[in-house]
């Protein structure tokens, strides 16, 4: 026996009661839209991770084994790949890797977060005109000034070097960054401010002590993005470091491919290195990353 709710205002106002139960249809288009949905986001997670699937499963696989059956499982696994890819200079290719973005991470982070600061949070004559300079590096394109940033360190003597790659990390990537966390801030209550000011904090003291931890998601957010460009940036990588010793991974996976020729199990077992630490990462930090994102992108 099916039982319906009946609407008592209408009928003691002489209206026709309606039922609250949804019809059948509602019911299965509900059905048809939470199906489809699903769908599409298991299809999602499909197209993403079986490349990476793929390329671990193949780089523990012998040469023949991946031109003869490229989707099937190796009959043993050719866990010397990854010793063959360590002597070939990975490890060191890593390492350079490493200390570039996390160098690259902590400058344009605080630069950033200390302009977000200005802008935001105190009263700068200029502060409109200043905004829109650092906002007009974003219409830069990093391509076009290589010939001219290739000179201007050679003049000075940075080329070849890790600063290079530091410098020129950090310079184009603090307009969007200072955009991205000045968006977070520009909302944050100025009596916080003002309360600390009154109890006899400095700049530098509200910076540290109550912007920065109101800020700690923004903050994640903008060092996983500048993590993922610094990680993964071929072409300053490629212009402004010539020694073999100081290359990044994307610049040495390239150059290892060449001197390898068709050894295809050693170069996936390096792609499977150099892509480890940014899955970890971006694992690690995401639930801070999407807090940041949707707050600062919501404001």
């Amino acid at each position: 026996m099916v039982t319906t709710k009946v609407d008592g205002p209408r009928v003691a106002a002489g209206l026709p009661w309606t039922s609250t139960q949804p019809s059948p249809w509602t019911t299965l288009w509900r059905v048809i839209g939470r199906l489809l949905l699903w769908g599409l986001l298991v299809s999602l997670v499909i197209l993403f991770v079986y490349p990476l699937i793929w390329m671990l499963v193949s780089s523990l696989k012998t040469n023949a084994e991946i031109f003869a059956s490229p989707w099937g499982i190796p009959s043993q696994l050719q866990w010397q790949n990854y010793a063959q890819a360590v002597t070939s200079g990975v490890l060191r290719f890593f390492a350079n890797s490493l200390f570039v973005t996390a160098a690259s991470i902590v400058t344009t982070t605080l630069i950033s977060a200390w302009a977000a600061y200005g802008l935001t949070r105190t009263r700068l004559p200029m502060s409109q005109p200043i905004l829109l300079l650092i906002l007009g590096g974003l219409m830069i394109a990093p391509t076009v000034a290589l010939i001219p940033l290739f000179r201007l360190l050679q003049a000075i003597g940075l080329y070849d070097t890790y600063w290079a790659l530091i410098i020129l990390y950090t310079a184009f990537r603090i307009p969007f960054t200072t955009f991205l966390i000045r968006a977070y801030m520009i909302d944050l209550p100025m009596d916080l401010d003002e309360a600390a000011t009154i109890d006899g904090a400095s700049r530098p003291q509200i910076f540290w002590r109550i912007m920065v931890p109101l800020c700690k998601p923004i903050l994640v957010s903008a060092a996983l993005l500048q993590a993922l460009f610094a990680w993964n940036e071929y072409a300053f990588a490629l212009v402004f470091i010539n020694r073999s010793e100081l290359k990044t991974l994307p610049v040495g996976l390239m150059d290892m491919q060449s001197r390898l020729l068709t050894n295809w199990p050693v170069q996936l077992a390096g792609l499977v290195v150099a892509a480890l630490p940014m899955i970890i990462l971006f694992l690690i930090g995401q639930r801070q990353f999407l807090r940041g994102l949707t707050e600062g992108m919501g404001k």
